[in-house]
């Protein structure tokens, strides 16, 4: 029977088998192995075994060496270079403006392969970057696009649950995931709430998928009618974990039932509609005033207008003025406006010289009933006290035309 040995070279990264060849090896021994990507120093997960030549599917490659202290050395130097490396890739990369970002770098154990991950939204040619970086490092120069789960594993953090990330940790492969398995277990379906820091649905939404389906498969499902020891109804909630069912019994009741106890029913239930409860009008009640307890102070509010503020009595007088002035101009009818007559002016008599013709003088207007009407014309009354001296008597025609109708 062939013996085999399980290797692993990444922190919670796949595990690989080779032949032991012989040599003595157990857990978390170092041992040197060849491999595509050249000479590699891994760590011994599962110790040397025996297995059937059938489980074997391709030709096992033999370990070189358990691994020596200079080994050891040699690849703790080397891993020591890898931030050096990343700092010098970076600007590389600013420098030709290519949209990719850098997320580690990896040396081989004898320095002869320096390997770049790197994460971008769309294929980079990047063949001028890598002539760059290997005219700089003088080595092999290989650059690898990864998704966003192999950058979350290899980066690390902590999940939502306040743990290390799983797929950081001990998850060797990356599961497929769908929104399936969060409806079978009754999750909220918000992406915030069930997407990891990676942007992707959770890898711990499949640990349990498998159970929750077989536990509901023997479970009635909802909306079936069953019979139970407190009477027939209608399954209305399922609880996988504690094997049991919710019904929503005839009368209305829902009672929580062990799955052993409950039996489906071919006919169907009817459950009684509820009936909206009845409501009586209420009848007017008649609210008297509060009256004021003997002693107590009434408030500006219960105050009678007598001895309210003077302030408050005072508005209260101009709204109701301003209130009843409203409502007269709405009430009463439209009045025709007259204008008022125009005072007549006296003037005592002017001097000879100051007398106005009677061509100047401003023309009589005629009323329909044939009567003069004689606009008087106001002049202003000069505030000094006339001459003395004698004065004429003002002619007896022209008084008499000044007076008007």
């Amino acid at each position: 029977m062939p013996e085999i040995v399980g290797i692993r070279f990444k922190r919670a990264g796949k595990v690989y088998y080779f032949d032991p060849i012989g040599v003595e090896l157990k857990v978390y021994d170092y041992v040197v192995v060849q491999t595509a990507r050249g000479v590699e120093l891994g760590q011994v997960i599962i110790a040397p075994k025996q297995v059937l030549a059938s489980e074997i599917t391709a030709e096992l490659k033999p370990i070189v060496r358990k691994a020596s202290e200079e080994d050891i050395k040699r690849a703790q130097s080397f891993t020591a270079k890898e931030n050096s490396a990343l700092v010098e890739c970076a600007k590389s990369i600013t420098r030709l403006k290519l949209p990719m970002k850098l997320v580690s770098a990896e040396y081989n154990l004898d320095g002869s392969r320096l390997t770049f991950y790197f994460t971008a939204e769309d294929r980079v040619d990047f063949r001028e970057l890598v002539r760059e970086l290997t005219g700089f490092f003088k080595t092999r120069i290989e650059l690898r696009q990864i998704g966003p789960r192999d950058q979350a594993k290899l980066i690390g953090g902590l999940g939502r649950c306040g743990r290390a990330l799983c797929c950081g940790s001990f998850l060797t492969e990356f599961s497929p995931v769908s929104i399936k398995m969060a409806k079978e277990q009754d999750l909220p379906l918000d992406p915030m709430k069930i997407s990891g820091v990676c942007g992707r649905l959770q890898c711990c939404l499949s640990y349990e998928s498998i159970q929750y389906h077989e536990a509901k498969s023997a479970l009635p499902k909802k909306g079936q009618s069953v019979s139970t020891p407190a009477g027939n109804g209608i399954v209305t909630g399922i609880y996988p974990l504690k094997d049991s069912v919710l019904v929503t019994l005839e009368t209305q009741a829902e009672v929580e039932v062990p799955a052993s106890q409950v039996k489906i029913l071919a006919e169907p239930v009817r459950i009684a509609a509820e009936k909206p409860p009845e409501t009586e009008e209420a009848e007017p009640v008649a609210v008297s005033p509060e009256v004021p307890a003997p002693g107590a102070e009434p408030s500006p509010d219960q105050a009678s207008p007598s001895e309210k503020p003077p302030e408050f009595t005072e508005v209260a007088r101009i709204e109701s003025q301003e209130t009843k002035s409203a409502e007269t101009k709405e009430s009463s009818p439209a009045i025709e406006l007259v204008p008022e007559p125009v005072p007549e002016v006296f003037e005592p008599e002017a001097k000879p010289s100051e007398v106005i013709p009677e061509e100047a003088q401003p023309p009589i207007n005629q009323t329909p009933e044939g009567q003069p009407n004689v606009v008087a014309e106001e002049t202003p009354v000069k505030p000094e006290a006339p001459e003395a001296g004698p004065q004429n008597p003002p002619d007896s025609s022209q008084q008499n035309e000044n007076k008007g109708p």
